[in-house]
């Protein structure tokens, strides 16, 4: 019977009961979505198998606190977050062989492309903290979460010529402080 009920029914009932059986519904419906997604990004497959059980074990306390309307879009830019995060994590922590045959020069530079990358996430991240509430909040929906106004909307109560002008002058303060190192 569950098994023919929508996700946001089976949502509604867990937030209701908090029955873990519904999200292994859930689990079942979209393993194959979040183990490819995982794939995609991780380019390990065990690494894979573990971030597919490690974003269902975070749907148990995520599915409480979170208004979710469209779960299978929901879930897809939850999981590929929850990669992203696994490979920035990682960052550093890998040792590497390195051949005689590398040129040292492309090394190099491939090392400070890396740690370039990092401090403008760093800087990105920084200068998001320093937006105005409003503009904060629609910006990390608009460009993190990837919603559109009509859910940014629904999710915060501002009204439409709000969550636009938040938009807009958020991502112009956020070219601004990045412009000015943050």
């Amino acid at each position: 019977m569950a098994d023919l009920l929508p996700d946001i029914e089976l949502i509604r009932s867990y937030k209701k009961t908090g029955d873990i059986g519904i999200i292994g519904q859930l689990y079942k419906r979209y393993t194959a979505l979040v183990y490819g997604v995982c794939l995609k990004y991780l380019k390990d497959r065990d690494e894979a198998k573990d971030a597919t059980m490690q974003v269902f074990e975070k749907l148990i306390g995520l599915l409480k606190s979170h208004q979710v309307e469209n779960f299978k879009s929901w879930l897809y830019v939850t999981t590929r977050n929850h990669c992203l995060m696994s490979i920035r994590s990682k960052k550093g922590k890998f040792m590497e062989e390195i051949s005689d045959r590398l040129v040292e020069t492309t090394y190099v530079l491939h090392l400070q492309e890396e740690h370039g990358l990092e401090q403008d996430l760093t800087k990105l991240e920084n200068c998001i903290n320093k937006l105005a509430e409003g503009q904060q909040q629609c910006v990390r929906l608009f460009y993190l979460d990837e919603k559109c106004y009509k859910d940014i909307v629904a999710m915060t109560g501002f009204d439409m010529n709000n969550v636009k002008s938040f938009i807009q002058n958020g991502k112009r303060n956020l070219k601004i402080c990045m412009e000015t190192n943050g």
